[in-house]
């Protein structure tokens, strides 16, 4: 963790809600991996002022262990031919809500407007397709994972949190329906909606 007399740590400490976080993630221009893929620490990102979705997911987590909300993230989990995504839960009142770090229209905050995860999740089952050919590609989603079972070193990590990564996206995962159910492909005004980005490469 930060030292507490650091700008970093203080400057999370300020970042003592959801809706301040997810402020603040979406101020930060998308990472678009132009030399690679990383998986930045907190640290690296406040430092590169850039993230993607599991970088900006373990930076809400470290906001919330700070304001001390449970920071647990959620993988949802797609077919080969996507990129799984990886929110981060809070609940207000006995209702779910997701932080989500995205560089597109869909698969954004989410209100704690939600009974229960599984109904969270069914929130972006709709959203989530490929711009090609509107293919839904939402196959499951993970357990919440309590980032607190990796310590507290990965906050201000120089090297790349690969284990974190691997552990989150690797996670075992409940599907939602079954592999062969029929499900009706996006249709093109829907698909426009992906060409948007906040933050072209």
């Amino acid at each position: 963790m930060f030292p507490k007399n650091s700008a970093e740590y203080k400057f999370l400490k300020k970042l003592n809600t959801p809706e301040k976080v997810q402020t603040f993630l979406e101020k930060l221009p998308f990472n678009h991996e132009k030399g690679g893929e990383t998986c930045m620490s907190p640290k690296r990102v406040l430092q590169t002022r850039t993230a993607h979705c599991l970088e900006g997911a373990l930076l809400a987590c470290a906001a919330f262990m700070l304001a001390g909300r449970k920071p647990y993230i959620v993988n949802l989990k797609v077919h080969d031919s996507d990129i799984d995504h990886a929110i981060v839960l809070f609940t207000e009142n006995g209702r779910y809500g997701a932080i989500s770090k995205t560089n597109h229209a869909v698969l954004r905050f989410r209100d704690p407007v939600y009974r229960s995860l599984r109904e969270l999740v069914m929130s972006y089952f709709h959203e989530y397709f490929l711009y090609g050919n509107g293919k839904k590609t939402l196959i499951g989603y993970s357990k919440p994972l309590n980032v607190r079972r990796f310590g507290t070193k990965w906050i201000t990590a120089e090297e790349d949190l690969w284990d974190m990564g691997g552990a989150i996206f690797d996670a075992p995962i409940t599907r939602i329906a079954p592999p062969r159910t029929r499900l009706r492909r996006a249709q093109p005004f829907e698909r426009n909606l992906l060409k948007k980005q906040e933050w072209p490469e």
